[in-house]
């Protein structure tokens, strides 16, 4: 992230449409950024960690999922914060799911779980341009 900049920050509920939206507005700030060579590995990463916690934080009502994005030198960085303490397990992989973690895995340079201050935790990756140009392998 540049020394000026701030995080782009939203707040969404805990509904499958959710992702989508977040996914538009993850587009149009690299759009912003001129950081289309890491579109398509950044929104797929940003799927994957919102829909984990849309299905699987599990929170009292009311309580909505905050995204996260910075601008790095060549990339994102792509938070997402949830009210659940539980943190993301990778599962084996089959037909109903199993396989969001490992492909964070696979298109983020790196990735993690932090503590939040009080309840809940936030899932972090950071996408370059490197990560996005394996992307494009993928299909």
């Amino acid at each position: 992230m540049q020394a000026n900049e701030q995080p782009l920050v939203r707040r969404w509920t805990r509904h499958p449409a959710s992702v989508g939206r977040a996914r538009a507005e993850l587009r149009k700030a690299l759009a912003n950024w001129c950081l289309n060579a890491v579109e398509d590995a950044a929104l797929v990463v940003l799927s994957e960690l919102v829909t984990n916690a849309v299905l699987h934080a599990h929170v009292s009502p009311g309580r909505e999922i905050e995204t996260r994005y910075l601008r790095e030198a060549d990339g994102v960085r792509i938070e997402v914060h949830d009210a659940a303490d539980e943190r993301p397990a990778a599962r084996v992989p089959g037909e109903s799911g199993g396989w969001g973690l490992g492909l964070v895995d696979e298109l983020a340079d790196r990735w993690g779980v932090d503590d939040r201050d009080g309840v809940g935790k936030s899932v972090w990756a950071v996408v370059t341009a490197t990560a996005g140009d394996e992307a494009r392998w993928l299909g």
